[in-house]
């Protein structure tokens, strides 16, 4: 076994909301990022009845980029740009809020006249300081145009960055690496060092590395500059992350990310004052601040 090859080991916070639970790998005490991923949350698997869906209701963010990927199921995205995009799985949707953005996601009608399922990725990455207070915007990426490589006993698509020496054609705006590897039963596959950080996440099924068995649902953060490969027994769904490591410091509070605290406080303010644009479209409802410490916060 190669314990050397993993220098710190994140079990997520679980959190239930409503018909599904989410688990929480970054930010946790131990760790805030993994190159520019700052949130990293599993949402499902989960089944959701007929005349039933998930409303992430209007919310506002700043100085990051999310980043949505589906496993199953289908999200309707609105932002304040005026964008209205549905996503489903394979895909990405990349929204860079830079100085301010509000959206929402939705289960689309046509999930919610049936029984349905719901399985996604969703990470956020924090800008570069050249970046933070840039113009808002939105792309989407469809499955056919993510690069997929496939060996036969494994598959993996490139959401974002170069890997395998293939690039997927996301927007990034620090060095970011990230894919979405399946593994079938005894399938295989290298992980190079090809980012100054990188983490594993196993979604499901099972996964080892050099032969150290890895625990799903739990974020490991690989030495730099060390290579390994990524195996499976019964095959397992597995998610790597990373990219440069960033010189200045982040700081999260609810859904703000921002280099300096003093902006958080700000766009907090902005958000009670409603002083943030609205989604045309979805303008009825929203999430309001947080009473006290929010779920998602950085930690000093």
């Amino acid at each position: 076994m190669r314990e050397d090859l993993i220098i710190q080991t994140i079990t997520p916070t679980s959190h239930n909301l409503g018909d599904f639970r989410v688990h929480r790998a970054l930010p946790a005490k131990e760790r805030t990022m993994v190159g520019p991923f700052i949130f990293f949350d599993q949402a499902g698997p989960a089944q959701i009845g007929p005349g039933q869906g998930v409303d992430v209701r209007p919310h506002p963010h700043i100085n990051l980029a999310t980043v949505t990927y589906m496993y199953e199921g289908a999200f309707l995205h609105r932002d304040s740009l005026g964008t209205e995009q549905l996503i489903e799985p394979g895909a990405v949707n990349l929204m860079t809020a830079g100085r301010g953005i509000v959206h929402s996601e939705r289960s689309p009608d046509t999930d919610r006249a049936r029984a349905s399922k719901l399985s996604a990725i969703q990470t956020w990455l924090a800008l570069p300081d050249r970046n933070e207070e840039m113009d808002p915007a939105f792309e989407h990426v469809a499955e056919d145009r993510l690069p997929l490589i496939d060996s036969g006993s494994a598959r993996a698509r490139v959401i974002m960055g170069t890997l395998w020496g293939q690039s997927a054609p996301v927007t990034t705006y620090a060095d970011t690496i990230y894919a979405d590897i399946q593994l079938s039963p005894g399938g295989s596959v290298p992980i190079d060092p090809s980012a100054d950080e990188r983490a594993i996440y196993v979604s499901g099924g099972d996964a080892a590395l050099d032969g150290l068995l890895l625990q799903p649902q739990t974020l490991y953060v690989l030495r730099p500059g060390v290579s390994a490969t990524l195996m499976s027994v019964d095959g397992g769904r597995v998610v790597l992350c990373g990219g440069e490591a960033f010189t200045s410091p982040r700081h999260v509070w609810w859904n703000f990310v921002s280099s300096t605290t003093d902006r958080l406080m700000q766009a907090r303010e902005d958000w009670e004052a409603m002083r943030f644009p609205l989604i045309p479209g979805d303008d009825q409802e929203f999430i309001p601040i947080p009473q006290g410490r929010p779920k998602t916060v950085s930690y000093p």
